[in-house]
């Protein structure tokens, strides 16, 4: 007789993916991350989210690069929890994220959320909880480099 305290109809449980790209995201690995998902039949909807660094204007100076630092593994362990949230929550056939390290200029992919489900309504409603988690969960930092090579901290997202 099976043990009723054991679950034998959970999937096996997902590894920690390793999330950190060095510098800006290149339109070349998106594609290739979407071409993947051309054999997967049973998708019908894919949600993407692209972070661009934006060329804000501080005062009298203007961005001109973001550069992110993080503690990685501490970072992959929060992005973890929230991915297995998420798949928990939302009927997912795939979910990938991606997120810089080190400098990126104004204009280039810095996130990179990627998700696919058998209709785009979960697709999108993952997709963005996952955005606005990682923002106010993940201990990754921001500080937006100026043209003249000063520096602010980006303040961190808050509820």
């Amino acid at each position: 007789m099976e043990n009723p305290a054991v679950n034998t109809t959970d999937k096996p449980a997902r590894k920690p993916k390793k999330v950190f790209v060095e510098g800006p995201i290149s339109p070349a690995f998106i594609a290739d991350s979407i071409a993947k998902h051309s054999t997967k039949t049973g998708i019908g909807g894919h949600s993407i989210f692209l972070g661009q660094v934006r060329k804000d204007q501080i005062g009298e100076q203007t961005v001109a690069a973001i550069e992110y630092t993080a503690y990685p593994e501490m970072a992959e362990e929060k992005l973890h929890e929230i991915r297995e949230a998420i798949f928990a929550q939302y009927p997912l056939t795939c979910m990938h994220i991606y997120h810089s390290l080190g400098v990126v200029p104004a204009g280039e992919i810095c996130l990179f959320v990627f998700t696919s489900a058998a209709h785009r309504k979960e697709a999108i409603d993952a997709c963005t909880e996952i955005v606005e988690r990682i923002k106010k969960e993940a201990p990754i930092w921001g500080k937006e480099i100026m043209e003249d090579d000063s520096y602010v901290w980006k303040k961190p997202a808050v509820e």
